[in-house]
C-alpha cells in the first residue's frame, strides 16, 4: 500500500508552492554568489595598493640607510660624515589622475628622470616603479630636510575601481625618529572597494 502511494505521488510531479520554494532558494544563493564574487574581485584589486605601498615603505628604508657623503675629494688625513636622508619628494603621482575603472600602462619616464636621481627625490631614489598595468595613481611625499628626526614621508595610492567618481586612497607614512627611519605598521584605508 505504501508504494502505490509513492507511485502516485511520484507521477502527479511538484506543487507550485514546492517550485516556488526552490526558486527562490536559488535566487537567494545566486545574489549571495554574486557579492561575494564581486567582493573577491575587489579585494584582489586592492591588493595592488597595498603591496605597492608595502615595497614603498621598505624602499624608503632601504634608502635611508643607505650612506651617502659630500661629493667633494677629501683632503689627506680629514674625514667627512656620514649622511642619512629620505628620498625627496615626487615631482607628480604616477599617472598624474587616477585611473577611473580601468588600469593605466606607465613607462618608464612616468617614474622620474636623472635629475631626481642625482637630487636624491622621488621614484628614482626609491629605485621604485611598476611595469604592469596599474588600477592607482602613486604619488610620494616629504617632509623638512629629509634628515632631521620629526621629517616625514607618506606613499599614497589612489584610484576608482568601479568608476564611481568616489576614490579609493591608501596611505603608508614613516618618520625619523632616533636617527632611524620607521614605517607605519598598516596602511591606512579611505574607502577600499570604491
Amino acid at each position: 500500500m505504501g508504494n502505490r502511494v509513492i507511485r502516485k505521488r511520484l507521477k502527479e510531479g511538484f506543487t507550485l508552492v514546492e517550485l516556488m520554494i526552490v526558486v527562490a532558494i536559488v535566487g537567494v544563493l545566486a545574489v549571495l554568489a554574486v557579492y561575494g564574487v564581486r567582493k573577491y574581485i575587489a579585494n584582489a584589486k586592492t591588493a595592488e595598493a597595498k603591496n605597492s605601498l608595502g615595497q614603498i615603505g621598505k624602499d624608503a628604508q632601504t634608502a635611508f640607510e643607505g650612506e651617502t657623503m659630500a661629493p667633494a675629494v677629501l683632503v689627506v688625513n680629514t674625514s667627512t660624515a656620514v649622511l642619512r636622508a629620505m628620498c625627496g619628494p615626487a615631482g607628480s603621482p604616477v599617472p598624474a589622475a587616477a585611473p577611473v575603472g580601468k588600469k593605466y600602462q606607465s613607462q618608464k619616464t612616468d617614474w622620474g628622470n636623472a635629475a631626481d636621481l642625482s637630487n636624491h627625490a622621488g621614484f628614482p631614489c626609491l629605485k621604485f616603479e611598476l611595469n604592469a598595468p596599474q588600477y592607482y595613481a602613486y604619488n610620494y611625499t616629504a617632509t623638512g630636510t629629509y634628515s632631521a628626526n620629526g621629517n616625514e614621508f607618506s606613499a599614497i595610492a589612489e584610484g576608482d575601481l568601479n568608476g564611481d567618481g568616489t576614490k579609493s586612497t591608501f596611505t603608508a607614512s614613516g618618520k625619523i625618529q632616533e636617527n632611524r627611519l620607521t614605517v607605519s605598521p598598516s596602511i591606512a584605508e579611505i574607502d577600499p572597494d570604491e
